[in-house]
C-alpha cells in the first residue's frame, strides 16, 4: 500500500519520524548540505564511525545506521546521482534511491520516513524533475511505511512538492 505524502519547509534533522533520510556521497564520510547537517545534528564522530563501519554505499542504493543523536531512530543513507544532462540513467538512479530507502525502511520496521530533495544539491539535480520523479516513485511504492515526508529545505522546493501532492 502506497504511504501518505507530505511536504514540508524546514530542517530534515528536526523531524519527528522514525527515519531520515541522508543524500549521502559514496563514501558515507559526511559533507555539506543535507549530509553535513545529518552529520553534525546526529553527533559527528557516532556517525562516521558507524558509517565507517558501514563502508559505503553505491549510487541508487541505500544503507542504514543508528540515529543517534536525532529525533528519528534510523538515519537511511542513500547516493544520489550527479546531474549530467538526464541522458546517463539519473531518473534512473534517482528512482532507484526512493525504492531502496524504502525497501531499508521496511526491513528495519520504519513507519514514517523524512525524503531530503535528493541530488539537487551540489550533485545539480534540477529540483523540479527531481520531486517529480520522488513523489511518482513514493507515491507508487508497495511498502509498510505508512507516512513520507518531503522536506524541502528553500521555498521553491517545497512548492514543487506541494504542485504534485495537491
Amino acid at each position: 500500500m502506497p504511504p501518505r505524502l507530505e511536504a514540508v519547509r524546514g530542517d530534515i534533522t528536526a523531524e519527528e519520524v522514525d527515519a531520515v533520510v541522508n543524500a549521502a556521497n559514496a563514501g558515507l564520510r559526511g559533507g555539506g548540505g543535507v549530509d553535513g547537517a545529518i552529520h553534525r545534528a546526529a553527533g559527528a564522530a557516532l556517525l562516521q564511525e558507524a558509517c565507517r563501519a558501514v563502508g559505503g554505499c553505491a549510487p541508487g542504493d541505500a544503507v542504514v545506521t543508528e540515529g543517534f543523536n536525532l529525533r528519528a531512530r534510523f538515519i537511511i543513507h542513500t547516493v544520489g546521482p550527479v546531474w549530467r544532462g538526464g541522458s546517463e540513467g539519473e531518473p534512473d538512479t534517482l528512482a532507484s534511491c526512493y525504492r531502496a530507502t524504502l525497501a531499508v525502511a521496511d526491513e528495519v520496521g520504519a513507519r514514517s520516513v523524512a525524503f531530503p530533495a535528493i541530488s539537487t544539491g551540489v550533485y545539480g539535480y534540477p529540483s523540479k524533475e527531481a520531486a517529480a520523479i520522488a513523489v511518482t516513485t513514493v507515491g507508487a511504492a508497495d511498502t509498510q511505511v505508512s507516512l513520507v515526508r518531503f522536506v524541502a529545505f528553500d521555498e521553491a522546493t517545497h512548492a514543487h512538492y506541494r504542485e504534485l501532492l495537491s
